[in-house]
């Protein structure tokens, strides 16, 4: 399972990306695809985003099921500790 989560990029890609995944909500984009695919997605979504961020969660074999990747600046902080991937919501001045 995949899934990949943008904020402010251009709705082209978001378009782009529902000819791979489902998209239940705006800019949180699901499905299930060979890494292979994923990640080739994971680069177009990044030279795409113009200035927006992302998230992506796929199927690993971690303690939690589960890795992140993100790129830009996304909404939430996620931290590492001691393998265990935590969100945490930035404190903005």
């Amino acid at each position: 399972m995949v899934v990949l989560i943008l904020e402010r990029v251009p709705a082209g890609l978001r378009g782009e990306l529902t000819r791979w995944m489902i998209q239940p909500r705006a800019g949180v984009f699901v499905g299930k695809m060979s890494a292979m695919v994923r990640d080739k997605l994971w680069e177009k979504a990044q030279k795409a985003a113009k200035g927006g961020s992302g998230i992506l969660l796929h199927s690993s074999n971690t303690e939690q099921g589960f890795a992140v990747r993100t790129f830009g600046d996304p909404s939430r902080d996620l931290i590492d500790i001691e393998g265990i991937v935590l969100a945490r919501m930035p404190v903005r001045d």
